[in-house]
């Protein structure tokens, strides 16, 4: 796992630093879970709270109950899926970042591609992990984000530089057209897209029509071929 400087970024709650909030010498890590999908949460919820040096203080599946919990609660750590029902998970570590510099955060997501990553190293994020990761990188994650929340960890960081050095700006997606992509390539029709990314059908038919102009396609086959040849997403015939 690489380990470097996250950008500076502004505070409303506390001084900026880059480490975690101080707590009492064999406190444990207070922990805030958000994440759109109830069984995740429970999950998370059971993992941090079995640890003797962590205990959960609050869950919540929307970015206003984030918020709000956020500044009643002070956790020392706010794990946050990419995907909620009222806003983009990303862009929530922003706005926590800019009101809290010495909370962790761990940004936890199913899509682990290197365009996710590096928004989340611009957000402010603490660490970046993949929700199929082992336990204990999850948990590894956390306790990082707890000591050093003014850093980024992330497993493939620098794979990811340097793929961003090779791959054209013209092809350089977002966030939202990455995943579209994924989905794509995995046989999900726009509708299904449209359901598991909680966005309206003529959002995803946008972010689509980005995707074929950015690849020079007019479908999806010549879309899929292309990515795939750049590295964007791998050939299932290998899988």
């Amino acid at each position: 796992m690489t380990t470097i400087d996250a950008p500076a970024v502004g505070t409303r709650w506390g001084a900026p630093t880059s480490g975690g909030r101080a707590r009492a010498s064999g406190e444990p890590v207070r922990v805030l879970v958000i994440d759109a999908h109830p069984v995740t949460r429970c999950g998370l919820v059971r993992i941090t709270d079995e640890q003797h040096d962590m205990r959960t203080v609050g869950e919540a599946g929307s970015a206003v109950d984030a918020l709000r919990m956020a500044a009643a609660l002070r956790p020392d750590v706010i794990t946050i899926g990419t995907s909620l029902p009222d806003g983009d998970g990303l862009e929530l570590a922003r706005q926590l970042r800019d009101r809290d510099a010495a909370v962790g955060i761990v940004i936890l997501t199913s899509h682990g591609e290197d365009d996710v990553l590096f928004r989340a190293l611009d957000s402010g994020a603490s660490a970046f992990v993949s929700k199929f990761a082992l336990i204990s990188e999850v948990l590894g994650a956390i306790r990082h984000a707890a000591v050093a929340a003014g850093s980024f960890s992330a497993t493939g960081l620098a794979q990811a530089l340097r793929h961003r050095q090779r791959v054209p700006q013209r092809l350089v997606l977002s966030a939202r057209e990455q995943q579209v992509l994924q989905l794509l390539s995995a046989g999900r029709s726009i509708p299904e897209i449209s359901a598991e990314l909680y966005l309206s059908v003529s959002t995803c038919k946008t972010y689509a029509a980005r995707l074929y102009e950015k690849l020079g396609a007019n479908n999806r086959a010549q879309a899929l071929m292309t990515a795939v040849h750049l590295g964007l997403v791998s050939d299932s015939r290998r899988r």
